[in-house]
């Protein structure tokens, strides 16, 4: 199996979700450690789009979101649950997306450079694992159509990857 991601970066961000959805799919390996799978999934999120300066999972433990596979510049290794936009996307399990990150209150600037944000839960058997956090260098870069075609995505995952005996130790 080919690890390469093919997208043409002319298509639009709708056109490049749906013809990465089906490369991820073929990425993701059930047999492998969830860890190697989901750094390639960071990484093919990296390489199709133009627009994401960074994008990671943090994953929680005992109330702190630890770095986990991503793509970028070096990022805090922690963040507490409730914290900046990845805290409080985890506290409140829910999709945040934030168009100009100096107006969230308690964004933490992991990289100064970053404008805009997304970050979407991720939650195995109703329990929160962690999250997924996209950042961009452009202000309003991500809208509903990431946030439904970044679902898609992490559905995969779930439905790849078995997280039930999931640890950061």
């Amino acid at each position: 199996m080919s690890e390469n991601i093919f997208i043409d970066k002319n298509m639009s961000d709708e056109e490049i979700y749906k013809c990465l959805i089906p490369q991820v799919e073929a990425l993701l390996i059930e047999d492998e450690p969830i860890i190697s799978n989901l750094a390639n999934f960071t990484a093919a999120l990296k390489d199709a789009f133009d627009k994401i300066s960074w994008v990671g999972f943090y994953f929680l433990k005992n109330g702190t979101l630890y770095l986990g596979p991503f793509q970028g510049k070096p990022a805090c290794s922690q963040i507490k649950h409730g914290s900046g936009v990845c805290g409080t996307s985890a506290a409140e399990m829910k999709v945040i997306i934030v168009d100009d990150v100096n107006k969230f209150p308690g964004h933490i600037a992991c990289d100064p450079g970053s404008k805009s944000e997304i970050v979407l839960p991720v939650i195995w058997n109703n329990k929160l694992v962690g999250v997924l956090d996209l950042d961009s260098y452009d202000y309003n870069s991500f809208n509903e159509m990431d946030a439904e075609y970044l679902s898609k995505l992490i559905s995969i995952i779930y439905g790849k990857l078995d997280f039930s005996n999931f640890s950061i130790e």
